[in-house]
């Protein structure tokens, strides 16, 4: 059972930047694909990016591209997301999830997930 936390979340204006941590505990870190989602208010839990087993591998949603940088420490059993040049339209509340594979796993596949953090950017 792998527990997953993220921290990092708060308030920011528009052009800002946050930087969210998702510190995991009861597994093997390294053996899982990370991700990071996000869910804004009435909508739909949406993907943000994702990092493969060893961090050689990253893949972004269009929307973040250019912006967002997600990286793993192994060593620390953690994953980021740096987040930079923030929007409005950036407010959610940010999941960071665990798969052990497929790389390219679905939203339901993800096996573990933490309790999310919020992000708010004001305009």
């Amino acid at each position: 059972q792998v527990q997953l936390v993220e921290s990092g979340g708060g308030l920011v204006q528009a052009g800002g930047s946050l930087r969210l941590s998702c510190a995991a505990s009861g597994g093997t870190f390294s053996s899982y694909v990370m991700g990071w989602f996000r869910q804004a208010p009435g909508k739909e839990r949406v993907f943000v990016a994702r990092i493969s087993w060893s961090g050689s591998s990253t893949d972004y949603a269009d929307s973040v591209k250019g912006r967002f940088t997600i990286s793993r420490d192994n060593a620390k059993n953690t994953v980021y997301l740096q987040m930079n040049s923030l929007k409005p339209e950036d407010t959610a509340v940010y999941y960071c999830a665990a798969v052990r594979g497929p790389w390219i796993a679905t939203i339901n596949q993800y096996e573990y997930w933490g309790q999310g953090t919020q992000v708010t950017v004001s305009s």
